[in-house]
């Protein structure tokens, strides 16, 4: 095997990614090489390969931060991101998988400012081509080449588990008329902090890390990801669209009880009232009652205590990284990747 180079040192975040899709990269496409003829199409035009058709295109394959997340801990446990490849591969599947799914069930038709997987071929090839990605992460972790592709398994199934119970929660929640806070951040962290801690954790596993090692890493990259939904919740109300590849207000057309909607509703006393009465009411929303909607969870404080909640949150994931017993610069690579995920595009 060729030897992998050291993830960059930079201070930019987006090359620490670039970096690590590239390390990737290769082994995620022959990965999807096994499937059959159409579901290596349809996963090649989710992934941005390829058009409809399936002739290349230079599309928006996304961040890819829970894989350079994996490569990134194991550099900083065992010095090189090479042991942790497989790792980001099958993160990258698994996160595809949902997002495959999660379109499908949203009804989302644009991801990336591309048509979704569903909205192009239907209901039955998502759940099909998700769960083949799905199935396609087991087998490259149970085939890799570590004494430790067992721990990393486990420890992934495991995830995917919490990542489909968040997923269960949130497609429940949209069918009550109220949500607490607890059992939202609960849903959240099924949904979204599970595959980020197992992103951090297969890298420590595969590099062979000790168990509190990889305890402290699976803690940083939970507290990593309810960091990232929050985020994720703002974009979802006030996301420009050209950079989320989703319309505005798009959770709140969708009547989506995010972590600014239910803290607003929970604490936001006169305002929270009167946006608790706006989705109680019938029929679809107008764009001009959307954007009151807006209004009502800034004017209420969700926007101000989602932005104050996920700094929380990433002063957290450092705390976890001081049980960790890393050098300073992987310390810094993994603290500007915290940053970055708590920023980005705000």
């Amino acid at each position: 095997m060729t030897a992998i180079e050291r993830m960059p040192s930079a201070t930019n975040v987006l090359d620490l990614l670039a970096r690590g899709r590239e390390l990737v990269d290769p082994s995620l496409r022959e990965a999807v090489d096994r499937l059959d003829e159409h579901s290596r199409l349809v996963s090649s035009y989710h992934f941005g390969w390829c058009d409809e058709e399936g002739r290349p295109t230079g599309a928006n394959s996304g961040k890819a931060i829970r894989p350079g997340l994996t490569l990134l801990v194991a550099e900083a446990v065992c010095g090189s991101p090479e042991p942790a490849v497989p790792g980001g591969v099958a993160v990258e599947l698994v996160h595809n998988f949902s997002l495959i799914h999660d379109d499908l069930m949203d009804r989302d038709t644009q991801r990336r400012h591309r048509r979704t997987v569903w909205a192009i071929w239907g209901d039955a090839t998502a759940v099909l081509v998700g769960d083949a990605l799905a199935c396609l992460a087991d087998e490259v972790l149970a085939e890799c080449n570590s004494p430790y592709a067992v721990h990393a398994g486990h420890a992934l199934a495991v995830a995917t588990r919490e990542l489909i119970r968040g997923q269960v929660l949130d497609v429940a929640f949209e069918r009550r008329e109220t949500v607490s806070l607890a059992e939202c951040v609960d849903m959240a962290s099924g949904k979204t902090s599970s595959l980020l801690g197992a992103s951090a954790e297969l890298g420590a596993i595969l590099a062979g890390a000790d168990s509190a090692t990889r305890a402290a890493f699976r803690t940083y990259g939970w507290e990593l990801g309810l960091a990232f939904q929050l985020v994720d919740d703002l974009l979802g109300i006030w996301g420009a669209p050209e950079k989320t590849g989703k319309p505005v207000f798009s959770d709140l057309v969708a009547h989506k009880k995010t972590l600014p909607v239910v803290w607003s509703l929970e604490y936001g006393g006169t305002h929270g009232r009167e946006l608790a009465a706006w989705f109680a009411e019938p029929g679809t929303p107008s764009e001009d009652d959307v954007r009151r909607a807006a209004v009502l969870v800034e004017n209420a404080g969700g926007r101000e205590w989602a932005l104050a909640e996920a700094e929380e949150r990433v002063r957290k994931a450092g705390k976890a990284l001081d049980a960790a017993g890393i050098a300073p610069a992987n310390r810094d690579q993994l603290d500007q990747l915290a940053q970055f995920v708590a920023e980005r595009q705000l």
